[in-house]
């Protein structure tokens, strides 16, 4: 028996597909990593996974685990390439799509319309039959009418079927009901009930998560299928585990029957392994930064944890109201600022950057494919913070006389140099990004000199530095291989499940029975959920959350609970919560507190990748030594630089700013007065200001 494990992740975003790879070899203690891109192939996704396994020169058939992530729900959703829907609701009740909520945007625009459904009226049928919010059935399921209602899907060549009952979330039988009658009256036809996704109660909320999740289900089971398929016929030996929006991975099988879980798996992968990267190196408080090429992504970790919620909307923007998933996936802003974002000068001479982007195709105008638009690529490119000689690893020649021309393009409109003009596109794009830092954590009540800094994808390490001095963070970190990391925290996710289940328990003496059921009720669901898949009951942990407000209030804060829920925990359960909601709203209520669900995560690990810290050696980096260039700074202008060879930086190594780390998928930007330590991991923390 081969005394190497080989564990992979791979992870297909906008423009490429990242690959990470561990070869550990148990017999002598080593472990080999191999990195790769290649570009993302759409509409046959699965091949760009192919593709780069077989740039890393990864045999499937050797391969002992592999996490997939992927963009093909999201894509699906916002291109709208799912399948056709129909939707079997509670009668009375097949508007609820249509009304959704009150919350338009442009409040004062009188001729706001909402955004469409993704399912008309007439593909929109009733059944009779009605359960109380609280459980008990108010009227009889009768299905006499099913067969009718599936006989006009067809005819309308409906792909898929939703059903979402009125307060299905307290009581499931109706649903259950029929999901069961629906699969013997249509075999084959692709359905999901409201319950297999969710039990938390807001009608529109649960109708539409269902609706979506229908209609991307046939889609994402079919790339499923071909990405499994294609990885089997090379020789792996168990299906891939698919990385999920809630941090965790999850089995194929059950990844295809509810796709809309893995809605923003990409992002959720590097989050989580940026709380993973910061409890190894005992930074617990991590602002966690992705810039990739089309967007840039955030989000703060508290302790350890990465925050996940349900309130999630897409295509939401100033102008439209967009459309609720209410499926656990991980807090974090989004903003159109990537490597590929567009500079553009509006009508009243203002400079922007983004949302638009150039994408892969043609991409910056650097790339040389036809792009003609100033990106923020271009503009690092010159103002010499990427290497034009060694642009993209050295796989690409710049094409700096197209740079030059859209750059001066936009310097014309401004009566800027072309110099004047990279560095505002460098700091507007930066400006964007602190905004978007600064949604989640100083408007949330979070000091944002508590916390690190930790920048991945692409292009996060060239701007990192000025975003962490911009909010007077710690410190900024920049982990190994970190223009693939969302693929390696693939390989430090857990089998994952979150359970939410609404019910509303007042903090009295008597809820504390109520609330300790329904957590073990749902523990039990869970373990049963694991078991059936293989995995011991044994190896399942749980995490408790609960859902609280003052009574009465709409909106609710989540607390972590420890131990046993009785009578005696409750007064520490209500001061937790006011302690909560106080750092959130910097205020507090003298009123009855309530509970209105509860949170359980379940996990078990499944081939979790564990890291070992290498010997740290001496500090000198002059080994590491490239050469040296003129680089400009933005704020703080022109200095020479010392440019390092990434891939030979060792653990120990420590030298001063200015100077710019090279390797052949990142760029990491030291500014003037920065200290850098390369950690036991290789991973580069970068000392601001004073503290440097």
């Amino acid at each position: 028996m081969s005394s190497i494990t080989r564990r992979v992740a791979t992870d297909v975003g906008g423009t490429f597909t990242d690959l990470v790879a561990f070869e550990t070899d148990s017999a002598s203690g080593t472990t080999r990593i191999v990195t790769a891109k290649s570009d993302t192939t759409p509409p046959d996704f699965e091949q760009g996974v192919l593709n780069v396994l077989a740039k890393g020169g990864v045999e499937p058939s050797e391969v002992d685990f592999i996490a997939h992530g992927t963009t093909v729900v999201i894509n699906a959703l916002t291109e709208r390439k799912g399948v056709k829907v129909g939707l079997i609701t509670t009668e009375g009740f097949r508007d609820t799509l249509e009304i959704a909520r009150g919350n338009r945007p442009d409040f004062f625009n009188l001729h706001y319309v909402k955004p469409a459904p993704f399912v008309p009226r007439h593909l929109r049928a009733e059944v009779p039959g009605r359960m109380t919010y609280q459980g008990a059935e108010r009227a009889p399921l009768d299905l006499s009418g099913l067969s009718e209602i599936l006989d006009g899907f067809r005819a309308e060549d409906v792909s898929a079927v939703a059903i979402s009952l009125l307060h299905a979330y307290a009581n499931t039988a109706h649903e259950e009901a029929v999901l069961a009658e629906v699969k013997r009256l249509w075999p084959g036809v692709a359905v999901v009930a409201s319950h297999q996704i969710t039990r938390e109660w807001r009608e529109y909320e649960r109708s539409n998560t269902a609706v979506l999740s229908a209609y991307v289900q046939p889609v994402a089971a079919r790339y499923l299928s071909k990405l499994n398929e294609g990885l089997k016929a090379q020789g792996l030996r168990q299906s891939p585990y698919i990385m999920q929006s809630n941090c965790g991975v999850d089995s194929l099988e059950a990844t295809s029957a509810v796709p809309i879980n893995m809605i923003e798996s990409g992002p959720a992968s590097g989050f989580w392994g940026a709380a993973e990267l910061g409890k190894l190196i005992d930074e617990p408080n991590i602002l966690a930064l992705d810039i990739g090429g089309t967007t840039a992504k955030c989000s703060l970790i508290e302790g350890g944890e990465v925050r996940i919620m349900t309130d999630y909307w897409i295509e939401r923007n100033r102008k439209s109201a967009g459309y609720p998933i209410m499926v656990p996936v991980v807090d974090l802003v989004e903003i159109g600022n990537g490597g590929g974002s567009i500079a553009w000068v509006d009508d009243f001479g203002k400079l922007h950057v983004g949302p638009q982007s150039a994408g892969a195709l043609p991409g910056p105008a650097a790339y040389g494919k036809g792009g003609t638009e100033a990106t923020t690529t271009d503009a690092n490119l010159w103002l010499g913070r990427i290497n034009r000689d060694y642009f993209c690893g050295g796989e690409i020649e710049a094409d700096m006389t197209a740079a030059e021309t859209a750059l001066n393009a936009v310097g014309a409109k401004l009566g800027l140099s072309t110099d004047e003009a990279a560095a505002g596109i460098i700091r507007i794009a930066n400006n964007n990004m602190v905004n978007a830092l600064k949604l989640v954590s100083l408007n949330r009540g979070y000091d944002t000199r508590d916390f690190t800094l930790l920048a991945f994808g692409g292009g996060g390490a060239m701007h990192a530095v000025a975003l962490g001095q911009e909010l007077q963070v710690k410190k900024v970190v920049v982990p190994a291989a970190a223009s693939v990391f969302s693929a390696w925290g693939m390989m430090m996710s857990d089998l994952r499940r979150d359970y939410f289940v609404t019910q509303l328990v007042d903090l009295s003496e008597g809820g504390a029975g109520t609330i300790e059921r329904v957590f073990a009720d749902t523990e039990t669901k869970a373990r049963a959920t694991f078991e059936a898949e293989g995995v011991e009951p044994s190896k399942v942990t749980f995490l408790r959350y609960g859902k609280f407000r003052y009574r009465n209030q709409e909106h609710t804060s989540e607390v972590l609970l420890t131990g046993e829920i009785t009578a005696a925990s409750l007064a520490k359960i209500a001061d937790d919560f006011h302690t909560l909601y106080e750092k959130e709203y910097t205020y507090r209520l003298d009123a009855p507190v309530e509970m209105v669900g509860i949170h359980l995560v379940a996990r078990a690990e499944v081939g979790k990748l564990v890291m070992e810290p290498r010997e740290m050696g001496p500090e000198d980096a002059s080994s590491a030594v490239k050469s040296k260039r003129q680089v400009d700074y933005a704020l703080e202008g022109k200095h020479e630089a010392v440019i390092y060879d990434g891939d030979k930086l060792m653990p120990g190594m420590s030298f001063s700013g200015p100077a710019v780390i090279e390797d052949p998928g990142t760029t990491i930007v030291v500014h003037p007065g920065n200290r850098v330590d390369v950690d036991a991991y290789r991973n580069i923390h970068i000392e601001l200001g004073e503290q440097a």
